[in-house]
């Protein structure tokens, strides 16, 4: 008897903490940046997620997600090269632009705060990331908005024209 009640309890607590894996259905990165004093934007495309967060267990939670660099997209296909190449993201050398949880923080209702390790041209930098959760059914909506010091991560380098704050919108839904 004592081993059926060990043997039960030990699979509720693993229930409990265990994450179920959510798949990424449709996803934009887009980045919003003063080039000349004018606001200037684009987006990425080829987002990789490795999802696995529950409300209710955030310390269990992990989000782990990667853009493709080379799919910049700035509707402009000469400014689209230059992002491309050495002084921007140098994509032929890093192909990937990444984002891994460290911790999440429940703020109040849909929102929450996400602790990220940000890299990008293999600078890895700590990020706070406000964003929002909601489920509607089988289907989960994250939406997220933070800034970074593009300098920070050596895009772009001492450019006087460029502003050193990037803001960045992440917009995913997955089924659950």
């Amino acid at each position: 008897m004592k081993k059926y009640f060990l043997l039960i309890t030990l699979l509720a607590i693993t229930n409990a903490f265990a994450q179920v894996k959510q798949t990424v259905t449709k996803s934009t990165v887009k980045y919003e940046i003063k080039n000349m004093g004018i606001n200037t934007h684009g987006i990425f495309g080829g987002v990789q997620a490795d999802i696995k967060f529950d409300d209710q267990h955030l310390a269990t939670s992990s989000i782990e997600a990667s853009i493709e660099t080379a799919t910049i997209n700035s509707d402009n296909e000469m400014r689209d090269k230059h992002l491309k190449s050495e002084d921007y993201f140098d994509v032929a050398k890093y192909p990937h632009i990444t984002m891994k949880s460290v911790s999440f923080k429940h703020k109040n209702g849909d929102n929450y705060t996400g602790v990220f390790n940000v890299t990008i041209k293999d600078k890895t930098k700590t990020v706070d990331v406000p964003f929002t959760y909601t489920e509607s059914g089988n289907t989960a909506s994250f939406k997220g908005v933070f800034t970074i010091n593009r300098q920070d991560f050596g895009v772009g380098g001492g450019s006087m024209i460029l502003s050193k704050e990037a803001t960045i919108t992440v917009e995913v839904q997955t089924t659950k």
